[in-house]
């Protein structure tokens, strides 16, 4: 009983803690333990982005079980591929916000935080008509890029305009996130992203199979469903942005053009974007890469790999946002070594959290597979691939870190440059010359996954301890 009794405290705590986490409370990151303000943050950070992962596993899932199988997860993985761009531009904007809303809250001014905020979502709603009008038009033409069959490219047209036409939704369900991380609500972030999937579990049946008055849509329905989940989503942020009972009190005034605001969040969000669009469009053409070289099944078995590494990677995404969050507060709040020790403390979890994924990957890959795809050929591919890159998790989980340090502290240009060396006068070379001039197909293209993420790290841990991201102003 003396021995069980230290064992139930502690529990109790780890209980407490976690409930805390999830509450959603507005807590002053700029004091106490860092370790605390790490998890509080972490936890509902990484459910956030592990509830954004599943989106496309359930599309994978449910399609994958479709008569024309090979087709429809070979348009899902594309489109989702070419999607990444969205995202980039959701993840690169979302950064500045964070990093602007951050910093304002860490200088105990709520009022400017709240005006940067709505700033950041008219930037991104006219940038994204734009996309939307690009993406419908030439939704066919973008599926032939990528390398899919003409017949693929028609079965999966319509699947790839609703998505490319919801990109305002996608983008905003980012952004409202970035927002409230930035002023450290990061419960309300997690919150929205679970309604929007469970809305998507829900629907991507209904609308893919049929039931009732709803007919059986195939794959257009897992797109119909998307974005139907991911409007449910946004709906919910909007609603806690406006309430008035958080730390941003927020007014439809606040929309006003503020051309001091725009400059600034643009000066910190164009090389965000141009940061994330570097990553996206080398994953593109390696996507193009292994399409061509390993034709529709090597193709489809890739793209099964990508969307269980993203599943995997998005909570240590998540996780690496509390970086952001608390180096944009504690750099606001003049607590420099308290940001940098921020930084350290959460890439120590994000390895122990990469090491077990990278285990479980190691020795599951063929139960992973072979929950979204029966075909034989294409679970060969995507368990090679699984396991290959899986050898580089430890390293992605420190480097995601380094970049949101950099990010939340507003030194968007430091990774952009490491990004554009690392995935284009490196990675891409080297999986051109892999899976063309050794002959090595798509497993060159594997190979250098790993490789080149590992490069980037080393080389974004050097010049984070450089220290040059504490004297940047916001």
């Amino acid at each position: 009983m003396t021995q069980s009794a230290p064992s139930k405290g502690k529990l109790a705590i780890i209980f407490s803690v976690i409930k805390k986490s999830l509450r959603g409370e507005e807590l002053d990151y700029t004091t106490g333990s860092i370790r605390m303000s790490v998890i509080l943050l972490a936890i509902p950070m990484m459910l956030e982005m592990m509830m954004e992962s599943v989106f496309a596993l359930v599309d994978l899932y449910f399609v994958g079980h479709l008569k024309e199988s090979s087709f429809a997860i070979q348009t899902v993985g594309l489109t989702e591929s070419v999607l990444t761009i969205i995202y980039s531009l959701a993840i690169g904007i979302s950064m500045a916000a964070t990093a602007v809303v951050a910093r304002r809250v860490g200088e105990k001014d709520p009022k400017a935080a709240g005006k940067a905020a709505m700033q950041a979502i008219l930037v991104a709603s006219c940038i994204n008509f734009v996309i939307t009008i690009f993406g419908v038009y030439f939704g066919t033409d973008i599926l032939l890029l990528m390398g899919a069959s003409p017949e693929a490219a028609a079965h999966g047209t319509p699947f790839i305009r609703i998505m490319m036409g919801s990109s305002i939704i996608i983008t905003l369900l980012f952004l409202i996130n970035g927002i409230f991380r930035g002023a450290g609500n990061a419960a309300i972030a997690m919150k929205s992203l679970w309604i929007a999937n469970i809305s998507n579990i829900i629907l991507c049946p209904i609308f893919i199979n049929g039931l009732g008055p709803v007919p059986a849509f195939g794959l257009t329905g897992a797109a119909i469903a998307t974005t139907i989940g991911r409007s449910i989503g946004v709906a919910y942020q909007l609603y806690h942005l406006f309430n008035g009972k958080g730390l941003l009190k927020i007014t439809l005034a606040y929309l006003k053009p503020n051309t001091e605001l725009i400059r600034s969040i643009v000066k910190i969000a164009s090389p965000a974007v141009l940061q994330f669009v570097i990553a996206s469009c080398s994953w593109i053409f390696l996507a193009q890469l292994v399409a061509t070289t390993g034709g529709d099944h090597g193709s489809a078995g890739y793209q099964t790999a990508m969307r269980l590494m993203m599943f995997f990677l998005l909570p240590a995404w998540g996780m690496s946002n509390a970086a952001a969050t608390l180096v944009g507060q504690n750099l606001g709040a003049k607590e420099i070594q308290r940001a940098e020790d921020s930084v350290l403390k959460t890439a120590k979890y994000n390895v122990i959290y990469m090491g077990i994924v990278m285990l479980i990957s190691l020795l599951g890959a063929e139960i992973l597979v072979a929950f979204f795809t029966n075909d034989a050929q294409v679970q060969a591919y995507a368990i090679r691939a699984v396991r290959i890159i899986a050898l580089g998790y430890v390293f992605y989980g420190i480097g995601m870190v380094m970049i949101n340090a950099f990010n939340g502290a507003g030194d968007t240009w430091t990774p952009t440059k490491v990004n554009l060396v690392g995935f284009w006068f490196f990675q891409i070379p080297l999986a051109y010359f892999l899976a063309k001039a050794l002959k090595m197909g798509p497993e060159g293209v594997f190979i250098a996954i790993p490789v080149a993420e590992t490069a980037i790290t080393i080389a974004s841990f050097i010049l984070f301890k450089r220290g040059k991201w504490k004297e940047v102003k916001v």
